[in-house]
């Protein structure tokens, strides 16, 4: 498939044995060819990866694929394991997305890959990894691991059902660690002269996204309270409240903040101090309440009259951040116009997808 121009291309010579489907590894490999990996995808005959089925397949499979080489090849006849050695013998980087085992059962396990290539570096992406072996073959998915983690209880409210992401934000954190883990290992490599086997697993990267409240509950034991829609500062006026056309979510953290935010309202000092408690005034802290509820009732009466856009505007002028709540077509549609975002265009015809890129970029 035709590769975009990526802005470095830093693994040039890189070769890659692709075996990964549907998001995570996939995602993962795509990183790699956008920094310049040759990645060779090799996909069963007659059918190929899942994500050429779904319903805007073509253009899923394009944004997740570009940039690789696609090779079917029947890894269950002897000739097929043969192909597939052969290419690992040339390769720096070998990708297993299957479910764990399965390589395994057609001679094309870590071990069997490295007796071929003893310095291969053999990246194993799973939904529980390989450190427990009663879970290791146990499939996954996205919102089965959120729930597993703890995820899906960080949303909502307290007392409420859980509420999972909405969408698969486990897949794509999985594809983005297992790159950067094979990215490491072969600077590793060239220091060491030695391949390895990573473990790259979903609850794992679940755990990294979740990483200061996964390191607090492993240091105190005390469960994560949950917040909503409040912002995690515990900040009053850290939410997200409804305006007359739409909604906004606020950040006035500070109690700086909070005074910009209630005098841009028009609330009167004398309505706020009561509800508040003082400013300790010894270097920067976040705003808390007396009474949290009649704050935010206060709070949202007053930018219930007010236009979401307008209130956008005005309140990041006087430096407390706030944006009006948009859909995702809404806020890339938005940021295309204005340049902020320069979209990458993948593959031609029925199967062209526009992606907003790698998520950094290189000046000089």
């Amino acid at each position: 498939m035709t590769a975009p121009v990526a802005q470095v291309q830093p693994l040039r010579g890189v070769r890659v044995v692709d075996f990964s489907h549907v998001i995570a590894g996939p995602f993962a490999t795509f990183h790699l060819a956008q920094l310049g990996a040759h990645v060779t995808k090799i996909e069963k005959p007659g059918g190929g990866d899942v994500m050429r089925r779904t319903p805007s397949g073509a253009r899923a499979f394009t944004a997740l694929n570009a940039g690789k080489t696609m090779r079917a090849i029947d890894i269950a006849t002897d000739a097929g394991r043969a192909e597939v050695l052969a290419l690992v013998h040339a390769a720096d980087v070998m990708v297993d997305n299957y479910r764990p085992g399965v390589l395994a059962r057609h001679g094309l396990g870590y071990d069997a890959v490295r007796a071929v290539k003893p310095d291969i570096i053999y990246c194993a992406i799973s939904g529980y990894g390989y450190g427990e072996p009663s879970r290791t073959p146990h499939g996954a998915y996205d919102h089965v691991i959120q729930a597993l983690t703890g995820m899906t209880m960080m949303g909502g409210e307290e007392g409420g059902p859980p509420v999972k992401t909405g969408f698969p934000v486990v897949d794509a954190a999985t594809g983005i660690i297992g790159a950067l883990a094979v990215v490491t290992a072969l600077r590793e490599r060239d220091r060491s002269g030695e391949g390895c086997f990573l473990d790259v697993s979903m609850w794992a990267s679940a755990l990294q996204l979740m990483y200061p409240f996964a390191c607090e509950t492993l240091t105190a034991g005390s469960e994560i309270r949950r917040v909503g829609n409040k912002g995690y500062s515990g900040s009053p006026a850290a939410d997200i409240l409804a305006c007359r056309d739409g909604w906004v979510a606020l950040g006035a953290n500070t109690p700086a903040q909070v005074m910009r935010l209630t005098q841009a309202l028009g609330i009167d000092p004398a309505e706020v101090t009561p509800l508040l408690e003082s400013d300790p005034g010894d270097g920067p802290a976040f705003a808390r309440a007396r009474d949290p509820d009649a704050f935010r009732r206060l709070l949202a009466s007053r930018v219930a009259v007010h236009a979401a856009a307008d209130l956008e505007q005005r309140l990041n002028a006087l430096g407390v951040p706030a944006a009006r709540v948009r859909t995702l077509r809404e806020f890339t549609q938005e940021a295309v116009a204005t340049k902020l975002l320069a979209p990458t265009v993948l593959g031609d015809g029925d199967a062209q997808a526009i992606t907003p890129g790698l998520g950094w970029t290189v000046r000089r």
